[in-house]
Protein backbone atom coordinates (compact mmCIF):
# COMPACT_ATOMS: atom_id res chain seq x y z
CA UNK A 1 0.00 0.00 0.00
CA UNK A 2 1.08 3.63 -0.40
CA UNK A 3 2.58 5.57 2.46
CA UNK A 4 0.02 7.36 4.66
CA UNK A 5 -0.33 11.11 4.12
CA UNK A 6 1.76 13.50 6.16
CA UNK A 7 0.06 14.57 9.39
CA UNK A 8 1.68 17.74 10.72
CA UNK A 9 -0.46 17.85 13.86
CA UNK A 10 -0.91 14.14 14.47
CA UNK A 11 -3.56 11.69 13.31
CA UNK A 12 -6.20 11.87 16.05
CA UNK A 13 -7.11 15.21 17.57
CA UNK A 14 -10.18 16.41 19.41
CA UNK A 15 -11.51 19.95 19.53
CA UNK A 16 -11.58 19.86 23.30
CA UNK A 17 -14.07 21.36 25.68
CA UNK A 18 -13.20 23.98 28.28
CA UNK A 19 -14.24 23.21 31.86
CA UNK A 20 -16.08 25.84 33.90
CA UNK A 21 -16.79 26.22 37.61
CA UNK A 22 -20.34 26.68 38.83
CA UNK A 23 -19.78 30.46 38.97
CA UNK A 24 -18.87 30.52 35.27
CA UNK A 25 -15.13 30.99 35.68
CA UNK A 26 -12.69 28.79 33.78
CA UNK A 27 -11.80 25.61 35.64
CA UNK A 28 -8.13 25.26 34.69
CA UNK A 29 -7.64 22.03 36.65
CA UNK A 30 -10.69 20.50 34.96
CA UNK A 31 -9.47 21.65 31.56
CA UNK A 32 -6.10 20.03 32.20
CA UNK A 33 -7.92 16.82 33.16
CA UNK A 34 -9.78 16.85 29.85
CA UNK A 35 -6.51 17.20 27.93
CA UNK A 36 -4.87 14.39 29.93
CA UNK A 37 -7.91 12.16 29.42
CA UNK A 38 -7.71 12.66 25.66
CA UNK A 39 -3.99 11.98 25.42
CA UNK A 40 -4.38 8.89 27.60
CA UNK A 41 -7.07 7.65 25.21
CA UNK A 42 -5.62 7.58 21.73
CA UNK A 43 -4.93 11.22 20.93
CA UNK A 44 -1.69 12.66 19.62
CA UNK A 45 -3.09 16.18 19.44
CA UNK A 46 -5.69 18.48 20.96
CA UNK A 47 -7.26 21.72 19.80
CA UNK A 48 -8.04 24.28 22.50
CA UNK A 49 -10.27 27.37 22.30
CA UNK A 50 -12.22 26.28 19.26
CA UNK A 51 -16.00 26.35 19.01
CA UNK A 52 -16.23 23.26 21.22
CA UNK A 53 -14.02 25.10 23.71
CA UNK A 54 -16.60 27.93 23.68
CA UNK A 55 -14.09 30.43 22.33
CA UNK A 56 -16.76 33.01 21.44
CA UNK A 57 -17.33 33.44 25.19
CA UNK A 58 -13.74 33.36 26.51
CA UNK A 59 -11.43 36.36 26.84
CA UNK A 60 -7.94 36.74 25.43
CA UNK A 61 -6.51 36.29 28.92
CA UNK A 62 -8.58 33.15 29.50
CA UNK A 63 -7.48 31.71 26.16
CA UNK A 64 -3.86 32.23 27.19
CA UNK A 65 -4.45 30.51 30.54
CA UNK A 66 -6.25 27.60 28.88
CA UNK A 67 -3.44 27.10 26.38
CA UNK A 68 -0.77 27.31 29.08
CA UNK A 69 -2.40 24.76 31.36
CA UNK A 70 -2.98 22.32 28.50
CA UNK A 71 0.62 22.71 27.33
CA UNK A 72 1.77 21.96 30.88
CA UNK A 73 -0.49 18.93 31.09
CA UNK A 74 0.18 17.23 27.74
CA UNK A 75 2.67 19.31 25.76
CA UNK A 76 5.37 16.67 26.03
CA UNK A 77 3.03 13.98 24.73
CA UNK A 78 0.82 15.63 22.11
CA UNK A 79 0.58 18.57 19.74
CA UNK A 80 -1.42 21.46 21.16
CA UNK A 81 -3.20 23.58 18.56
CA UNK A 82 -4.70 26.91 19.63
CA UNK A 83 -7.88 28.24 18.10
CA UNK A 84 -7.29 31.88 17.20
CA UNK A 85 -10.03 32.53 14.66
CA UNK A 86 -12.59 35.25 15.35
CA UNK A 87 -14.63 37.64 13.22
CA UNK A 88 -12.21 40.50 13.95
CA UNK A 89 -8.81 40.38 12.31
CA UNK A 90 -7.05 42.44 14.99
CA UNK A 91 -8.47 40.17 17.69
CA UNK A 92 -7.29 37.07 15.83
CA UNK A 93 -3.79 38.56 15.44
CA UNK A 94 -3.69 39.25 19.18
CA UNK A 95 -4.69 35.66 19.93
CA UNK A 96 -2.15 34.28 17.44
CA UNK A 97 0.72 36.26 18.96
CA UNK A 98 -0.29 35.20 22.44
CA UNK A 99 -0.46 31.56 21.35
CA UNK A 100 3.03 31.80 19.88
CA UNK A 101 4.40 33.20 23.15
CA UNK A 102 2.75 30.46 25.19
CA UNK A 103 4.18 27.81 22.87
CA UNK A 104 1.34 26.50 20.72
CA UNK A 105 2.36 23.85 18.20
CA UNK A 106 -0.19 25.13 15.72
CA UNK A 107 -2.97 27.63 15.12
CA UNK A 108 -6.52 26.83 14.03
CA UNK A 109 -7.78 29.72 11.91
CA UNK A 110 -11.48 29.70 11.07
CA UNK A 111 -13.19 31.78 8.41
CA UNK A 112 -14.52 35.01 9.97
CA UNK A 113 -18.05 34.29 11.12
CA UNK A 114 -21.18 36.46 11.12
CA UNK A 115 -19.46 39.32 9.25
CA UNK A 116 -19.73 37.16 6.11
CA UNK A 117 -16.83 38.73 4.17
CA UNK A 118 -16.32 38.09 0.48
CA UNK A 119 -13.40 35.94 -0.63
CA UNK A 120 -11.12 39.00 -0.85
CA UNK A 121 -11.90 39.70 2.80
CA UNK A 122 -11.33 36.08 3.80
CA UNK A 123 -7.96 36.12 2.05
CA UNK A 124 -6.94 39.41 3.67
CA UNK A 125 -7.96 38.11 7.11
CA UNK A 126 -6.08 34.84 6.71
CA UNK A 127 -2.94 36.52 5.37
CA UNK A 128 -2.91 39.11 8.14
CA UNK A 129 -3.13 36.49 10.89
CA UNK A 130 -0.64 34.08 9.30
CA UNK A 131 1.90 36.87 8.81
CA UNK A 132 1.71 37.76 12.52
CA UNK A 133 3.59 34.62 13.67
CA UNK A 134 5.72 31.73 12.45
CA UNK A 135 3.46 29.06 13.97
CA UNK A 136 2.10 26.37 11.60
CA UNK A 137 -1.52 27.02 10.62
CA UNK A 138 -4.55 24.82 10.03
CA UNK A 139 -7.30 26.69 8.21
CA UNK A 140 -10.85 25.77 9.26
CA UNK A 141 -13.67 25.62 6.72
CA UNK A 142 -17.06 25.28 8.44
CA UNK A 143 -19.70 27.21 6.49
CA UNK A 144 -22.48 25.77 8.63
CA UNK A 145 -21.21 28.00 11.45
CA UNK A 146 -19.53 30.85 9.57
CA UNK A 147 -21.89 31.27 6.57
CA UNK A 148 -18.80 31.53 4.33
CA UNK A 149 -17.00 28.74 2.46
CA UNK A 150 -13.32 29.13 1.57
CA UNK A 151 -12.96 29.24 -2.22
CA UNK A 152 -10.43 27.11 -4.06
CA UNK A 153 -8.84 30.38 -5.20
CA UNK A 154 -8.17 31.38 -1.60
CA UNK A 155 -6.79 27.91 -0.87
CA UNK A 156 -4.44 28.25 -3.84
CA UNK A 157 -3.07 31.54 -2.56
CA UNK A 158 -2.83 30.58 1.11
CA UNK A 159 -0.81 27.40 0.53
CA UNK A 160 1.98 29.62 -0.84
CA UNK A 161 2.49 30.94 2.70
CA UNK A 162 4.97 28.68 4.48
CA UNK A 163 3.16 28.39 7.83
CA UNK A 164 -0.07 27.19 6.17
CA UNK A 165 0.03 23.40 6.10
CA UNK A 166 -3.41 21.98 6.78
CA UNK A 167 -7.16 22.44 6.68
CA UNK A 168 -9.90 21.17 8.95
CA UNK A 169 -12.78 20.45 6.60
CA UNK A 170 -16.38 20.55 7.75
CA UNK A 171 -17.76 21.14 4.26
CA UNK A 172 -17.96 17.45 3.46
CA UNK A 173 -17.42 17.63 -0.31
CA UNK A 174 -14.99 14.81 -0.98
CA UNK A 175 -14.16 15.71 -4.58
CA UNK A 176 -13.46 19.29 -3.56
CA UNK A 177 -11.35 18.02 -0.66
CA UNK A 178 -9.20 15.94 -2.99
CA UNK A 179 -8.53 19.07 -5.04
CA UNK A 180 -7.54 20.91 -1.85
CA UNK A 181 -5.15 18.10 -0.94
CA UNK A 182 -3.67 18.26 -4.44
CA UNK A 183 -2.72 21.86 -3.68
CA UNK A 184 -0.52 20.58 -0.86
CA UNK A 185 -2.75 20.70 2.22
CA UNK A 186 -2.92 18.01 4.87
CA UNK A 187 -6.67 17.61 5.27
CA UNK A 188 -8.30 16.76 8.60
CA UNK A 189 -11.89 15.63 8.88
CA UNK A 190 -13.88 18.15 10.88
CA UNK A 191 -17.07 16.11 11.08
CA UNK A 192 -17.15 12.77 12.92
CA UNK A 193 -19.80 11.36 10.58
CA UNK A 194 -17.34 11.83 7.70
CA UNK A 195 -14.17 10.58 9.39
CA UNK A 196 -13.90 7.27 7.57
CA UNK A 197 -14.97 8.78 4.26
CA UNK A 198 -12.25 11.41 4.51
CA UNK A 199 -9.62 8.80 5.32
CA UNK A 200 -10.68 6.93 2.19
CA UNK A 201 -10.10 10.13 0.20
CA UNK A 202 -6.60 10.71 1.55
CA UNK A 203 -7.10 12.72 4.75
CA UNK A 204 -4.21 12.99 7.19
CA UNK A 205 -6.39 12.52 10.26
CA UNK A 206 -9.40 13.77 12.19
CA UNK A 207 -10.32 16.62 14.50
CA UNK A 208 -13.12 15.02 16.44
CA UNK A 209 -15.76 15.92 19.01
CA UNK A 210 -16.90 12.37 19.73
CA UNK A 211 -13.25 11.73 20.62
CA UNK A 212 -14.02 13.07 24.10
CA UNK A 213 -15.70 9.71 24.73
CA UNK A 214 -14.32 7.54 21.90
CA UNK A 215 -10.64 8.39 21.66
CA UNK A 216 -9.33 4.83 21.75
CA UNK A 217 -11.91 3.66 19.23
CA UNK A 218 -11.20 6.56 16.87
CA UNK A 219 -7.48 5.82 17.09
CA UNK A 220 -8.15 2.15 16.35
CA UNK A 221 -10.25 3.09 13.31
CA UNK A 222 -7.59 5.42 11.92
CA UNK A 223 -4.81 2.92 12.56
CA UNK A 224 -6.77 0.08 10.98
CA UNK A 225 -7.50 2.09 7.86
CA UNK A 226 -3.92 3.27 7.43
CA UNK A 227 -2.71 -0.32 7.89
CA UNK A 228 -4.94 -1.42 5.01
CA UNK A 229 -7.63 -3.06 7.14
CA UNK A 230 -10.55 -1.19 5.62
CA UNK A 231 -13.08 -3.78 6.78
CA UNK A 232 -11.86 -3.44 10.36
CA UNK A 233 -12.01 0.34 10.13
CA UNK A 234 -15.57 0.18 8.82
CA UNK A 235 -16.56 -2.17 11.63
CA UNK A 236 -15.27 0.29 14.24
CA UNK A 237 -16.91 3.25 12.50
CA UNK A 238 -20.22 1.42 12.31
CA UNK A 239 -20.04 0.61 16.01
CA UNK A 240 -19.49 4.31 16.78
CA UNK A 241 -22.52 5.54 14.82
CA UNK A 242 -24.92 5.62 17.81
CA UNK A 243 -22.41 7.73 19.75
CA UNK A 244 -21.86 10.03 16.77
CA UNK A 245 -25.61 10.50 16.40
CA UNK A 246 -26.01 11.17 20.12
CA UNK A 247 -23.14 13.66 20.37
CA UNK A 248 -23.89 15.53 17.15
CA UNK A 249 -27.69 15.28 17.23
CA UNK A 250 -28.42 17.77 20.02
CA UNK A 251 -28.94 21.47 19.34
CA UNK A 252 -25.68 23.37 19.93
CA UNK A 253 -23.83 20.06 19.90
CA UNK A 254 -20.17 20.21 20.69
CA UNK A 255 -19.56 21.91 24.00
CA UNK A 256 -22.85 20.79 25.52
CA UNK A 257 -22.61 17.14 24.56
CA UNK A 258 -18.84 16.88 24.99
CA UNK A 259 -19.02 18.10 28.57
CA UNK A 260 -22.01 15.96 29.37
CA UNK A 261 -20.09 12.95 28.03
CA UNK A 262 -17.10 13.87 30.16
CA UNK A 263 -19.40 14.08 33.17
CA UNK A 264 -20.84 10.64 32.41
CA UNK A 265 -17.28 9.27 32.12
CA UNK A 266 -16.27 10.83 35.44
CA UNK A 267 -13.67 13.18 33.97
CA UNK A 268 -15.68 16.22 35.07
CA UNK A 269 -18.10 16.59 37.96
CA UNK A 270 -20.42 18.92 36.04
CA UNK A 271 -21.48 19.85 32.51
CA UNK A 272 -21.36 23.62 32.90
CA UNK A 273 -21.35 25.78 29.78
CA UNK A 274 -21.43 29.52 29.26
CA UNK A 275 -24.48 31.37 28.01
CA UNK A 276 -25.92 31.53 25.42
CA UNK A 277 -25.39 27.76 25.61
CA UNK A 278 -27.28 25.86 28.28
CA UNK A 279 -26.38 22.42 29.67
CA UNK A 280 -28.15 19.32 28.44
CA UNK A 281 -31.41 18.72 30.27
CA UNK A 282 -32.21 15.36 31.82
CA UNK A 283 -33.92 13.98 28.72
CA UNK A 284 -31.04 15.06 26.47
CA UNK A 285 -28.56 13.56 28.93
CA UNK A 286 -30.46 10.27 28.90
CA UNK A 287 -30.34 10.22 25.10
CA UNK A 288 -26.61 10.90 25.13
CA UNK A 289 -26.05 8.16 27.70
CA UNK A 290 -28.03 5.69 25.58
CA UNK A 291 -26.04 6.55 22.45
CA UNK A 292 -22.69 6.19 24.19
CA UNK A 293 -23.78 2.90 25.76
CA UNK A 294 -24.98 1.56 22.39
CA UNK A 295 -21.47 2.17 21.05
CA UNK A 296 -19.91 0.37 24.01
CA UNK A 297 -18.47 3.56 25.50
CA UNK A 298 -20.48 3.43 28.75
CA UNK A 299 -21.92 0.69 30.87
CA UNK A 300 -25.66 0.32 30.46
Amino acid sequence: MTNPPEAPFGRVLTAMATAFHDDGSVDLDGTARIAAHLVEHGHDGVVVSGTTGESPTTTVAEDGQILAVVKDAVGGRAKVVAGVGTNATAHSIELARQAEKVGADGLLLVTPYYSKPGQAGVLHHFRSVVEATDVPVMLYDVPGRTATEISLGVYEQMIAMAPVVAVKDAVGNYARGVRIMQLGYALYSGDDANNLGWLAHGAAGVVSVVGHAAGDQTRAMVDAFLAGDTAGALEIFTRLLPAIDAVMGVANYGATTAKAALQLLGVLDNRNVRAPLVPLDDDELAGLRAGLAASGLLGT
